[in-house]
């Protein structure tokens, strides 16, 4: 598994009903992408669930790299997006784990997502405690997909939640988000997911 997000910020003034129509126009695109697991098309709007800036950060999980590095520099898709907002910084992760919510069979319309730094000391054991907090976050109630993956450029540690109607009050996230569209081509051989009964 791999995670992968670039952030589009846009300006504060920015109708945001105009990414609402891309994704609502175009979402359906990467429905049935070889080698993706999972594609959120998630948004934060100034002034909604604390967040500071209109912004558009679509959030990947992929079983297959070289599917990814084709979406992203082959021709495969990317393209789009740099033709409408210019080239973001894309941000990726090596995925540690994957866990299925007991909301899985539904739509989700939220998305959390956490970043902290790891410590030098106590790696092994700092990893250890956040994938069994992970599967602990991951039976709760409303939880669709949980995912927890590091980058070991910065040293920081990502957990990204899909929710089935919103991100509790009490969540620790540092980045909460409106999901516009799923697209869950190979969701189910996502490597590292458990399945909940």
């Amino acid at each position: 598994m791999y995670a992968k997000q670039y952030e589009i910020t846009l300006p504060a003034d920015y109708d945001m009903g105009i990414i609402r129509e891309r994704v609502a126009t175009r979402g359906h695109a990467l429905d049935d992408r070889a080698g993706m697991a999972l594609k959120a098309y998630v948004i934060r709007e100034r002034g909604v669930d604390g967040s500071p800036v209109n912004q558009y950060a679509p959030f990947y999980l992929w079983n297959d790299t070289a599917a990814m590095s084709d979406f992203l520099v082959g021709g495969g898709g990317f393209e789009g997006i740099v033709r409408d907002f210019g080239r973001p910084v894309v941000r990726h992760w090596a995925g540690i784990a994957a866990e299925a919510g007991p909301a899985r069979g539904t739509v989700p319309r939220a998305a959390s997502r956490r970043l902290t730094p790891l410590p030098a000391e106590g790696l092994t054991e700092a990893v250890a405690a956040e994938a069994a907090a992970l599967r602990e976050l991951a039976a709760q109630d409303g939880v669709h997909t949980a995912a927890l993956a590091v980058d070991p450029h910065h040293w920081q540690l990502l957990r990204f939640v899909l929710w089935e109607d919103a991100v509790p009050p009490g969540d620790d996230a540092t980045e909460r988000y409106e999901v516009l569209h799923l697209s869950t081509p190979e969701l189910t051989e996502l490597t590292g997911l458990t399945e909940r009964a």
